[in-house]
């Protein structure tokens, strides 16, 4: 107990003495911005994709399109995140001729990985829905693009919002591969502290502690919206 003791005074002193505080409160605003971001760019760029994937493929273009996405989605799925950060920041911005921060490359790269899986959570919620609303949508006159935006979509995003909070809380642990293309997180702050006095037991606790708080706060809001949405539901 006394040597945890001490590790934990040699992490306080550099947390506060020595500013430690000042990187993870960085890092944490990193890690956020991150997550939210991608998780917002995810969402326009899957629904749009799952939309494609849904319409009927009588003619050639949706099938090409259905194509298009299918790879798109199966190229994200099927490589790590950290092999789409360094090819990304490594590979493709130099041959563009581009410059972007690791934080900016991180938010495209996460948005982009995140719209793959949430365009199949979407398709999943919009396959869901009964298909007499589209139906009804198309019976009195909107076309299917104003069907699915105004009809369809609300009713699948309250199939899967559960999931999408999930998702959410998979992208902010996947924050932690990050600093491969020289991004600031929690990870980098705690272990900035750690190498700072050569003790890293008590930062990474400390570390692991935050993402569960995360974690609880994000479950907890996503229940308080569940319950919101039930309610809604029952008055109609």
């Amino acid at each position: 107990m006394g040597n945890f003791s001490l590790k934990f005074d040699k992490f306080w002193e550099t947390f506060i003495k020595y500013n430690g505080y000042v990187k993870v409160l960085e890092g944490l605003k990193n890690t956020l911005t991150i997550a939210v971001l991608g998780l917002i760019i995810g969402i326009v760029i899957g629904t749009l994709i799952a939309t494609a994937r849904v319409i009927p493929q009588y003619k050639v273009l949706p099938r090409i399109l259905n194509k298009i996405c299918s790879f798109y989605v199966a190229l994200f799925r099927g490589t790590p995140i950290v092999v789409q950060l360094l090819v990304f920041y490594y590979v493709l911005l130099p041959l563009m001729g581009s410059r972007m921060t690791g934080i900016q490359v991180a938010v495209m790269v996460f948005g982009l990985n995140s719209a793959a899986y949430i365009s199949e959570i979407m398709r999943g919620g919009i396959m869901s829905v009964d298909s007499g609303q589209m139906e009804a949508g198309r019976a009195v006159g909107l076309s299917f693009g104003t069907t699915m935006l105004k009809i369809v979509i609300p009713q699948a995003v309250k199939n899967i919002l559960p999931t999408m909070g999930n998702e959410l809380i998979a992208l902010i642990k996947d924050t932690s591969v990050v600093s491969f293309v020289g991004a600031t997180d929690l990870y980098v702050a705690f272990s900035f502290i750690g190498s700072s006095n050569y003790e890293f037991m008590v930062p990474y606790l400390v570390m692991a502690l935050i993402y569960i708080v995360l974690v609880l706060i994000i479950s907890f809001a996503i229940k308080l919206m569940e319950r919101s949405l039930r309610r809604s539901d029952r008055r109609n």
